[in-house]
């Protein structure tokens, strides 16, 4: 099974797919994935926060997500993050493809790299989202009726609180597009693991301070959604037409299990 589908907020299903939940045990403790098949098409689905939405941002496992995926055998993940727009140029419900990211996180556990018996390995992120799988997303998206701004800056924030205003002014002057809770360490994680990772950001509110008051538009979304969790499906299905360097990213220092 070398693809999956990670999503966050507002997208509990994949169409076309019927999944069995799995539960998979990995030296982080156990994650819980949705395996589906569609006309032989293997797919491995997981939603950060559980189908029923109980896990806050800053309580999800994320070296059990991404190390069971990779148990899984995946290769390629494609990913949605819910987000609160900073650019005029990504208004609420409008869909970004995440090109860069600033890290404002705190308190996660961010490496499978630790040191000592885990090793310790250096990671390059000079194109943290995989080049190959974001082009082809771009080159589909019209095939669903949807319109991706192809490159967003993307800060990741704790939660489960939102921003103040005065944050959102700082992320602004720091060229952030968009802000979010759970994109990060994720996409770290991932690279760590050789995978081909790409995320595409759906808003669902202007940040604090754009407008007078926060005004969400994610019951607007069902369509948009819909029609995104489809496209994510196609892309995975496509064989990319760009090559990558995304799993020759890693520098090992010290392999794990040396010491």
């Amino acid at each position: 099974m070398e693809s999956a589908i990670i999503t966050g907020t507002g997208i509990y299903q994949i169409p076309g797919f019927e999944f069995v939940e799995k539960t998979i045990e990995t030296p982080y403790g156990q994650a819980l994935i949705n395996i589906g098949q569609q006309d032989g098409f293997e797919l491995a689905f997981l939603a950060r926060h559980g189908l029923d939405h109980t896990t806050p941002p800053h309580r999800i496992n994320y070296r059990a997500n991404l190390k069971a995926l990779e148990i899984l055998g995946v290769k390629r993940v494609l990913a949605t993050n819910a987000v609160g727009s900073i650019s005029r140029d990504i208004p609420p419900m409008g869909l970004a493809l995440l090109t860069d990211f600033i890290d404002f996180t705190s308190g996660r556990e961010f490496t499978f790299f630790d040191g000592g018996s885990s090793g310790l390995a250096h990671t390059n992120l000079d194109v943290p989202y995989c080049p190959a799988l974001r082009q082809t997303m771009l080159a589909l998206a019209s095939q669903f009726g949807l319109n991706i701004h192809p490159k967003s800056v993307y800060v990741a924030v704790n939660g489960p609180r939102f921003e103040s205003p005065a944050e959102i002014r700082m992320y602004a002057q720091l060229g952030g597009d968009v802000v979010g809770m759970t994109g990060i360490p994720e996409m770290v994680l991932a690279r760590e693991l050789g995978m081909h990772y790409a995320a595409v950001a759906y808003s669902i509110n202007w940040a604090a301070g754009l407008e007078q008051e926060m005004t969400f538009v994610s019951d607007q979304m069902a369509e948009i959604r819909q029609q995104l969790a489809l496209l994510l499906v196609k892309t995975l299905k496509t064989q990319p037409e760009e090559t990558c360097a995304c799993d020759q990213a890693v520098t090992m220092m010290q392999k794990p299990g040396q010491s």
